[in-house]
C-alpha cells in the first residue's frame, strides 16, 4: 500500500528517546559527588510519584536508570595528599600566564563555571601527577600551565548539597 493512502500517527514523527551516555572508565566521585547523586535520585523519586503523564513518566525513569547506574558503579576516591596534582585537589596555576584556579573532580561532579573540571578533562590529564613550581605542555604550548599551588580542600567546592 502507497505510503499516501494510510494515516500517519503521532507517535512516527516523535525523536527517539536513547538512554542517556554513561561516561567511559571509571566513576570516581568526590564525597560531595555521591551526596549529590543520592540527591538527584531522591529528587527523580519525588518527581515520579508526582508524574502524571506517560511522557514525562518515561522521561524521569530514563534519568532515574542512569543516576542508578552512577550510584552502584561509584567509587569514592581517596582523601588526596596534597603534594602532587591528583583527584579531589584544588590547583591554582597561570595558564598561558593567566590565573586560574580548579578542582578535579568527577563527571558528574564537574562545573566549570564554579571552577570545577572532570579529572578526565585534557587539562586535568596535563596537570595530573605535577608538582609546585613544574611548568608543564597543553596544546602547542610547551610552557603553557605552571603549577602555582596544591591545596586538599576541606569543604566542598561549589554549590551547596542541600
Amino acid at each position: 500500500m502507497s505510503v499516501a493512502f494510510r494515516r500517519e500517527s503521532d507517535e512516527e514523527h516523535l525523536e527517539p528517546k536513547f538512554e542517556l551516555p554513561v561516561p567511559a572508565g571509571p566513576n570516581l566521585v568526590t564525597s560531595r559527588g555521591l551526596a549529590l547523586i543520592e540527591l538527584r535520585i531522591a529528587q527523580l523519586e519525588a518527581d515520579l510519584s508526582a508524574a502524571v503523564d506517560e511522557a514525562s513518566t518515561a522521561a524521569i525513569k530514563r534519568d532515574l536508570r542512569y543516576w542508578q547506574t552512577r550510584r552502584i558503579t561509584a567509587e569514592l576516591a581517596p582523601i588526596p595528599v596534597g603534594d602532587k596534582v591528583e583527584f579531589g585537589t584544588q590547583v591554582r596555576i597561570l595558564l598561558s600566564g593567566k590565573p586560574r584556579q580548579f578542582r578535579l573532580v568527577g563527571d558528574d561532579e564537574a562545573d566549570p563555571a564554579l571552577g570545577m573540571i572532570s579529572f578526565k578533562s585534557p587539562l586535568s590529564q596535563a596537570m595530573l601527577g605535577a608538582e609546585v613550581d613544574e611548568v608543564l605542555p597543553f596544546g602547542d604550548n610547551t610552557e603553557a600551565i605552571q603549577i602555582i599551588e596544591i591545596e586538599v580542600p576541606t569543604e566542598p567546592a561549589g554549590a551547596n548539597v542541600t
